[in-house]
């Protein structure tokens, strides 16, 4: 395996997942990631006992699983000034400090950019919050359903205007996970860039940064237009416009998406694969412009095609449709995906309880083809001792560390 972070040490002061997950990412890259938790208390997500309303096995959490996998817990209680003074001494051999503590914790702890420089003044010094560094609000924590989902404008686009109201979140940790890959990308950059000029950077990325850039195309429209696009309630037919772009239901209740957004070249094929060539032939059809204005009434021929045959037969009938199209999957399905698992999308690590691997998703990038190769999440403190003797510490020095409540 590819380790494109191999010699880069990553020093996390941080919890729950968003900005964790950026530290899962530079892990799976090959980067040694020290995750630093409270020894008693360890990473507050530790406690949590369910996700999206389902019951959580400590022992196979993969609430900690997914932004922790390929990393060493080292307890320290950083409140204590032996704890933060050893927080310096990893810092010196570090060449990235992550954290999303908030500012006015970081300055009470002594853990802000000021004290961390003066233990390494070459260390990348990397925040994650929920509405960025700057501003009136930089004090004010949240989660992705607070500042991505909500503030962040994404549950109103996803939600119907007929309903009485926006959807909740229905993904947990849906911006945490796309923002910790904008913070592993930043940091990446600011790597780059200290090995170029021997600048060491600070960056910031927020969870309402994140909502902004995913629905940026969407947002840039708005800005433009003072229009919004939202999403409309669902139906077996198209989007107005566009027959071959929408869902359509099959006659099991399944769903197939067409998004052939340029379908001039696709016309016959299409109408050939949904059983209608004769679709084709019809005035109102048969070349773009033509089909644009008779939309509707081709939506409704094609409704009418795909509640003929079910959803399996859809699936494999329209492997040789010239224009793009997708079945609309549950996470169930996507899970069994031939084409995601040929492509490695899945990362297998053992389980702490000794039982079948653990099955996490991978992230996004891949290097020369490679799959790639992690381990489960540390437990808390789980590898206090060893990394400490692997700093420099003897074992003297580790007593009396913990004799003062500084590790466990």
């Amino acid at each position: 395996m590819t380790r494109v972070m191999q010699g880069v040490r990553v020093l996390e002061v941080a919890q729950f997942t968003f900005v964790p997950a950026a530290g899962a990412i530079l892990a799976d890259w090959g980067a040694d990631v020290i995750k630093v938790e409270h020894p008693v208390r360890g990473d507050a997500q530790r406690g949590f006992i369910n996700l999206g309303g389902m019951k959580l096995d400590p022992a196979r959490n993969p609430l900690m699983e997914h932004p922790n996998r390929g990393k060493r817990s080292v307890g320290i209680d950083i409140s204590t000034p032996e704890g933060i003074e050893l927080l310096y001494e990893i810092a010196k051999s570090s060449d990235v400090f992550l954290t999303n503590y908030l500012p006015a914790q970081r300055q009470k702890l002594k853990c802000d950019i000021e004290h961390i420089r003066a233990a390494n003044p070459r260390i990348i010094y990397a925040r994650g919050s929920a509405f960025g560094d700057k501003g009136p609000e930089r004090e004010i924590g949240g989660f992705d359903g607070t500042a991505f989902w909500s503030r962040g404008g994404i549950g109103f686009c996803m939600s119907p205007a007929e309903l009485p109201g926006p959807l909740t979140q229905g993904i947990p940790a849906f911006g945490d996970s796309i923002g910790g890959m904008n913070i592993a990308g930043g940091i990446a950059g600011a790597l780059f860039h200290r090995l170029r000029t021997g600048e060491a950077l600070e960056l910031d990325v927020s969870l309402l940064s994140t909502a902004w850039w995913s629905a940026g195309t969407s947002l840039d429209y708005t800005m433009e237009s003072g229009q919004m696009i939202r999403n409309s309630m669902p139906v077996s037919g198209s989007s107005a416009g566009n027959p071959f772009s929408g869902n359509y239901y099959t006659s099991d209740g399944g769903t197939i998406n067409l998004c052939i957004l340029a379908p001039g070249p696709c016309i016959r094929d299409t109408f050939q694969h949904l059983g209608i060539p004769e679709a084709a032939e019809d005035p109102r059809f048969s070349e773009v412009r033509a089909l644009m204005s008779h939309w509707e009434a081709a939506s409704e021929l094609i409704a009418q095609a795909f509640a003929k045959q079910p959803f399996a037969y859809w699936r494999k009938h329209l492997r040789t449709l010239k224009g793009q199209w997708a079945p609309v999957q549950s996470l169930a399905d996507v899970a069994g995906d031939e084409q995601a698992l040929a492509n490695d999308m899945i990362v297998e690590v053992e389980a702490v309880d000794g039982g079948k691997p653990l099955k996490l998703v991978r992230g996004p990038v891949q290097f020369n083809h490679e799959a790639v190769k992690t381990t489960r999440a540390p437990q808390p403190s789980e590898h206090t001792e060893t990394f400490l003797m692997e700093l420099g510490l003897d074992w003297d020095r580790i007593e009396k560390l913990k004799a003062a409540g500084a590790i466990a």
